[in-house]
């Protein structure tokens, strides 16, 4: 069985993409009979931050085409540009090739459209892994009169790609009541993101409780973008903390300026560039709380950030401003966290007291949600699949 792989993101890029790509890929490929093409972009994720690899390979028997991108930010003209390179090239290199079934996973719905092109053009099954609700997201994140002109289209471009797929996994339960509606024909699989097995190297195995510093350090380490909304709720929060708590972000994105700016005359947050993720984990380990923040926007009720897995496995407290499923999900699943309401300063600078600080443990958070359990599952529901619609 061939089985065509489409991912914007993959290793060596820094993002969630990449990672849960990367972890299926190997899955897969240890799957006899199974042989895998991959299709994705040139490491992009971040302009400051890039990482040297091939534009072709064949690694451990799985053939990878890596697209170069015109230079872009995070506008949504640049990310047009960038996607609109992406898929002319991946129809150039499948246009004469044969596959028994494609996957794609997206989580702004553009990849995935790629993937329902190429199947409905080869007559192939499409599985379909969606870590995002696009058309959801850019109501919330776009100015009224710019989703006014796109929305219409990008709901037709929904509409057409998902009634493609046959099969679709969703990474949040709390995708499920939009997909089931307004998809009802697709089966429904839920592998989440889960944890990586450098995380799980380094995961705590025994409890080390400390008491609080004179000023602890608060750590966010991801994209700084406006689903983020750090620049709504850090200026004021770190203002509040100051002589208390010294906060480091690393990360890139499209609202890094602005924040930068709100951040004039505060003296307790440092603005750090993306780091390799060895690095990344030397940084968790050395920081006393985790931060995580989603904006206060009715979309980002539903998701399920990846990040929280990574805080998780490192037995470090989390402090987190999501509302939704992700604030349902943090309370039933990871101790120590401790939630406010997206944006609101004033519950956060309460909330922060409700932490215990040390390393705890999370063997059982651990056992459940590790990425490689996640992805042998998937690896094996997408082979399944392909088997049950072979032609």
């Amino acid at each position: 069985m061939k089985i065509l792989i489409l991912t914007f993101y993959y290793a060596p890029d820094l993002c969630a993409g990449s990672f849960r790509t990367t972890a299926l890929v190997d899955k897969l490929k240890k799957i006899p009979d199974v042989e895998l093409e991959v299709i994705t972009t040139l490491p992009n994720r971040y302009a400051s931050f890039s990482a040297d690899a091939p534009e072709y390979e064949i690694k451990d028997g799985v053939e990878v085409h890596r697209i170069p991108l015109p230079s872009h930010n995070s506008g949504m003209l640049d990310q047009v540009k960038a996607f609109t390179a992406f898929y002319k090239q991946a129809v150039k290199l499948t246009n004469d090739k044969h596959y028994d079934l494609v996957f794609a996973t997206s989580s702004r719905l553009f990849t995935a459209f790629l993937g329902a092109r190429i199947a409905s053009s080869k007559k192939l099954p499409l599985y379909l892994d969606i870590r995002d609700i696009f058309v959801d997201t850019i109501k919330d994140v776009l100015s009224p009169k710019i989703t006014w002109i796109v929305k219409p289209l990008f709901s037709l471009i929904e509409s057409y790609t998902f009634r493609k797929a046959k099969r679709i996994n969703l990474v949040s339960k709390g995708f499920a009541d939009y997909f089931s509606s307004c998809y009802p024909k697709a089966e429904y699989k839920y592998f989440t993101n889960g944890i990586d097995n450098e995380f799980l190297a380094v995961a705590p195995q025994t409890t080390d409780s400390s008491q609080r510093n004179d000023v602890s350090t608060v750590l966010y380490a991801g994209n700084i973008g406006e689903g983020q909304g750090l620049h709504t709720i850090l200026p004021k929060l770190a203002k509040r903390l100051e002589g208390k708590v010294q906060f480091r972000i690393i990360g890139d994105g499209g609202r890094k300026a602005l924040l930068q700016l709100q951040l004039a005359g505060v003296t307790n947050v440092e603005l750090l560039p993306p780091v390799s993720r060895s690095e990344l984990i030397k940084e968790y380990q050395n920081a006393d709380v985790l931060f995580l923040h989603l904006n206060d926007y009715p979309a980002f009720r539903k998701v399920l950030p990846s990040k929280i897995f990574e805080y998780a496995a490192l037995g470090k407290p989390v402090w987190a401003g999501v509302s939704g499923y992700a604030a349902d999900f943090l309370k039933e699943e990871v101790d120590n966290s401790s939630v406010f309401y997206p944006s609101n300063d004033e519950q956060a600078y309460r909330s922060f007291d409700a932490l215990e600080f040390g390393v705890r443990p999370r063997r059982e958070f651990i056992s459940k949600f590790s990425r490689e359990q996640i992805m042998t599952q998937m690896a094996h529901d997408i082979v399944e699949f392909g088997e049950k619609n072979e032609q």
